[in-house]
């Protein structure tokens, strides 16, 4: 593939110049980390350092990259893929030591233009979700985000976990029958 030929314009801005390239690399998928993570972790400060890791991560892998490298490369499923490797270590660091218990949940910051009963349901609606999706075991947990949340497709998924597809379908299929378990039982 020439660079001229590069329809994916990530791809392209990566191709001409590596900060300009990362920072479109950032702006297209910043919401799309911040969610998947926000989802992952179940606490926005988790969120916000996993996001950040990933980006950090992102940028070093490509300033080591070839140019061939970079022409070849999927930014969204590589991108989610550092996240999940990301995601991963965080889970087997924090099983290993546990954080320490701080006091109470960081203020969220208020949209001042929000209405008050509508943010007050978002709230309560991701904080169950939150917790429903913290009850399932990690790879159905990763799973189900992925597709019902990040809306990625099951091919997509599959490369970013590193699992086949049946695998993908089968994890997707019993978290969300769990979710819905869950979700009666309370």
């Amino acid at each position: 593939m020439s660079h001229s030929d590069c329809a994916d314009p990530v791809r392209k801005a990566l191709l001409d110049d590596l900060d300009e390239g990362f920072a479109e690399l950032y702006a297209a998928h910043r919401g799309l980390v911040f969610s998947t993570a926000l989802r992952l972790s179940g606490r926005r400060p988790d969120a916000e350092d996993l996001t950040a890791e990933t980006f950090l991560r992102a940028y070093r892998a490509l300033a080591g990259y070839e140019r061939d490298r970079v022409a070849q490369l999927q930014p969204r499923a590589w991108v989610m893929t550092i996240l999940m490797n990301v995601w991963r270590n965080c889970v087997r660091t924090r099983s290993r030591k546990p954080p320490p218990d701080l006091p109470g949940e960081p203020v969220e910051v208020v949209d001042p233009h929000e209405d008050v009963e509508e943010a007050a349901v978002r709230r309560e609606t991701g904080d169950e979700l939150a917790g429903l999706l913290a009850l399932l075991p990690e790879e159905q947990r990763a799973a189900v985000v992925l597709r019902h949340v990040v809306d990625l497709p099951i091919s997509e998924i599959a490369t970013v976990l590193k699992i086949p597809q049946g695998t993908v379908k089968s994890h997707v299929s019993r978290g969300l029958k769990r979710l819905r378990a869950l979700g009666g039982a309370r």
